[in-house]
């Protein structure tokens, strides 16, 4: 199989990243940078994203698998001692794979004839440089409400655990083919009044995001930023593409919500009450 091994500058994730090559070259696999197969992350959220934005132009042939180094991974399904395990999975490969959902951004700009189109694994927001944001927000075309505070944040199921969770949006389960938009620091009063609630769409639906004529807004995707940039337009939806992990060992959603958010201090409160 072609794999290409992703890492982070961290020492530990040096010393498994050597490991995974060394075995996997012994077990006869073809390590590559282009056009890999399987793409093996080490490190954490971060690492896997970076290796998601690498190859989301050949989401189609390639599956991910993502090996935890630090102290929190959501996307990581293996821990950094078990590469002997993960060798052996990789060997019996079968091609067996879980996908999730991605969010489809078109962003518009002023004077610039043509739109520029990204992917998100997990979201996408939108602010101004130390300025509220003033935005007309469209569902399927229809106008919906006017938006005016520090910004907008649109993410996917994933991503419903990362940023939008911490401005007050649900969690949502991957199966779901849906977005999901929560406000960020919004405005209302007598002149500006939102839902001032996070707003899930269903997949046959779109977001389109009208701002005022500026030339500082700053859009992210994922980790990735653009900055004073004169956006006139974007439009969110899902993805026709998807992403793919290889499923040797997945973790069952909640099972991964619950061990990232809930676990240590449910363990400690059960310690404490043994004693």
């Amino acid at each position: 199989m072609k794999i290409a091994i992703i890492g982070n500058p961290g020492a530990k994730s040096r010393r498994v990243t050597a490991e995974l090559t060394e075995k996997l070259l012994a077990s006869g696999h073809e390590l590559v940078q282009t056009s890999p197969e399987l793409v093996i992350s080490v490190g954490g959220d971060g690492t896997l994203l970076n290796s998601f934005h690498r190859y989301s132009h050949i989401l189609d042939q390639v599956r991910f698998v993502g090996v935890h180094t630090g102290h929190l991974g959501f996307y990581t399904d293996w821990r950094d001692y078990e590469v002997d395990q993960l060798v052996e999975c990789i060997n019996e490969d079968s091609g067996q794979s879980v996908s999730y959902p991605l969010l489809d951004v078109h962003v518009n700009y002023a004077n610039q004839p043509d739109s520029s189109h990204f992917l998100s694994l997990n979201e996408s927001t939108l602010r101004r440089n130390a300025l509220t944001i003033k935005t007309d927000i469209y569902i399927r075309d229809a106008f919906f409400e006017s938006f005016r505070g520090d910004g907008i944040c649109v993410a996917t199921p994933t991503g419903s655990t990362g940023y939008s969770k911490s401005l007050g949006g649900a969690v949502l389960h991957p199966r779901l083919e849906a977005i999901q938009m929560t406000e960020i620091a919004s405005i209302n009063n007598r002149v500006f009044r939102t839902l001032s609630s996070p707003i899930v769409l269903a997949p046959d639906e779109w977001i389109t995001v009208k701002t005022q004529n500026a030339a500082d807004y700053t859009l992210t995707i994922d980790q990735l930023s653009s900055h004073n940039r004169a956006i006139t337009e974007i439009r969110y939806q899902i993805a026709r593409e998807r992403i793919r992990f290889a499923k040797y060992r997945h973790m069952h959603f909640w099972s991964r919500v619950e061990d990232s958010f809930i676990g240590n201090l449910r363990q400690q409160d059960e310690s404490q009450h043994d004693h």
